[in-house]
């Protein structure tokens, strides 16, 4: 067994100094400008832009773009999250055609598509979302798509529905160690998501499964190998574990620490003994980071335990 350190927390991570680790030179433009107005052009939101993501640059500079289908209203307030929270607007019946022409044009390998949290929709967006899977099966068929939906309440027909459209990978972030969820998560639920993924693998055993956390918000050491375990117990089969970082001085919770390279990498490995197809560890590292590489290392591994 790996010892890991003891986490040293701090109450308050305001007006705290970035670390070296977490500065990054700005990558070449031409790629990022034409990426930029690729999803102008779309008019579909992306979680790059509506989540402030450090990524931002570098993907788009490398024609990668997560997008963020049923609008940019979220109907959740998570205490980490800046995607804006209010009455969202009408599901444009036109999205799925519209994301499936921005996926074709960047010629993107794979895709991963979120969503804001739709509880005001009799299903939760889970159609609308399964109509822009089939969109661009149809308009890419040689793009791997990746879903990465709220969590329906861990409704199974919602479920179900999404997993009829049949993405290559279903991803449901659990975020967060089990105390800190229910005071910065107040609308989520950790046994809920966990739920999530073990529906998903109740109804297609053959679809691959996906979660992501956060650290550095006050979690243990024991707490994230607890965290790994209650994932590995519902079969998920790939983990990203990245670095918080608020998104605003004012109404998101503070850093409580920031993780050194070397402690992401002592994470990856205690998660890889836990049995995960593919660990994805490091300060950037966010769901959709580097996706496309993920997802072919983690079928490559599937593959040779077959």
């Amino acid at each position: 067994m790996i010892e890991l350190p003891v986490i040293e927390t701090r109450p308050n991570g305001r007006g705290r100094r970035l670390p070296s680790w977490l500065k990054r030179p700005l990558p070449g433009r031409d790629d990022f400008v034409e990426t930029r107005n690729i999803v102008a052009a779309s008019g579909v939101s992306t979680v790059c832009q509506e989540a402030r993501c450090p990524n931002l640059t570098e993907c788009w500079a490398k024609r990668h773009a997560t997008f963020m289908i049923l609008g940019d209203k979220c109907t959740r307030r998570c205490h980490y999250c800046a995607v804006d929270t209010a009455k969202p607007d009408p599901v444009s019946p036109d999205e799925p055609v519209r994301l499936a022409s921005a996926v074709a044009e960047l010629n993107l390998s794979h895709v991963v598509i979120t969503a804001v949290a739709r509880d005001d929709l009799k299903d939760e967006g889970a159609g609308h979302f399964a109509e822009c899977v089939t969109a661009i099966r149809d308009a890419a068929p040689s793009t791997t798509v990746e879903v990465l939906p709220a969590d329906f309440h861990a409704r199974r027909d919602c479920i179900e529905t999404l997993c009829a459209a049949k993405p290559d990978l279903f991803n449901h972030n659990l975020e967060m160690v089990e105390r800190l969820t229910p005071a910065i998560r107040p609308q989520g639920d950790y046994h809920r998501s966990l739920n999530v993924l073990r529906i998903v693998k109740e109804t297609d055993p053959d679809t691959l499964t996906k979660s992501g956390i956060m650290v550095g918000l006050g979690e243990t050491w024991d707490e994230l190998l607890q965290t790994f375990a209650d994932l590995r117990a519902v079969d998920c089969d790939v983990l990203t574990i990245g670095q918080y970082l608020q998104p605003t001085l004012d109404g998101h919770v503070p850093v409580a620490k920031f993780y050194t390279p070397d402690e992401f990498e002592k994470l990856k490995q205690a998660a890889q003994q836990t049995g995960f197809l593919s660990v994805a560890s490091g300060p950037f590292v966010r769901s959709s980071y580097n996706a496309a590489e993920v997802f072919e290392q983690t079928r490559t591994e599937r593959a040779k335990k077959q």
